[in-house]
């Protein structure tokens, strides 16, 4: 009866390994988008995707300094 007892604690222990509640993965996003397009207001991670940003979505506009 020794595997039986292995399955039932293997079982046990996969039980309170999934019960752990998982990290949202929001807090890490926000910190890692620094950076908001004024126009559409859609947060980007730095000036250089701002400035592909504005080529691609906004053309007709001038991309803001860099500041």
């Amino acid at each position: 009866m020794t595997r039986g007892k292995q399955k039932i604690e293997a079982q046990k222990r996969n039980a309170e390994k999934n019960q752990k509640p998982k990290g949202s993965q929001l807090e890490a996003r926000a910190v890692g988008l620094k950076v908001v397009c004024p126009i559409c207001k859609v947060q980007l991670a730095n000036e250089n995707q701002l400035n592909d940003h504005y080529g691609s979505k906004h053309p007709k506009e001038k991309p803001p300094s860099n500041s």
